[in-house]
């Protein structure tokens, strides 16, 4: 297993995982491998981003995508998607990649790491055992227009 910075050529690899992960019954995604990849693309070129990929024998199995973001008394990291190939899930390949990110925080010196997540799925039950804790001060709001 080697965990590596990513490159802008893993991005269709990525876009391809993240299809296999989300187009299904839980998530209700449509993603297309050409929809996917812009989607990477422009975390991929944020001023601040942040990426790892997870490899098994030279093969991407999961990715993460994150940036830095500035906050007034110290900046964070937040995780903009995170998937690991759902033949190899449930392996601890996630948690490692948790682990490596934490490194780079601390490196940093950034405050932690924010995500948000589908709270139906089993993600939340996920980033709980990786010691991310539900947050009682900000709730994510949304409206459809």
């Amino acid at each position: 297993m080697i965990i590596r910075k990513m490159k802008k050529t893993d991005i269709p690899c990525c876009a391809e995982i993240l299809c296999a992960v989300y187009n299904n019954e839980m998530w209700q995604c449509r993603w297309t491998i050409e929809t996917g990849t812009a989607y990477l693309e422009d975390y991929f070129e944020a001023k601040k981003f942040v990426g790892f990929v997870i490899t098994e024998d030279e093969k991407i199995i999961g990715a993460l995508f994150a940036h830095e973001k500035i906050w007034w008394n110290n900046s964070e990291l937040y995780i903009d998607e995170m998937f690991i190939s759902p033949d190899v899930q449930r392996k601890g390949y996630g948690s490692m990649l948790i682990n490596e990110v934490e490194k780079y925080v601390k490196e940093h010196s950034l405050a932690g790491l924010t995500l948000c997540t589908n709270k139906y799925a089993p993600a939340p039950h996920f980033y709980r055992k990786n010691g991310f804790m539900d947050n009682e001060f900000i709730g994510f709001m949304y409206k459809e227009c």
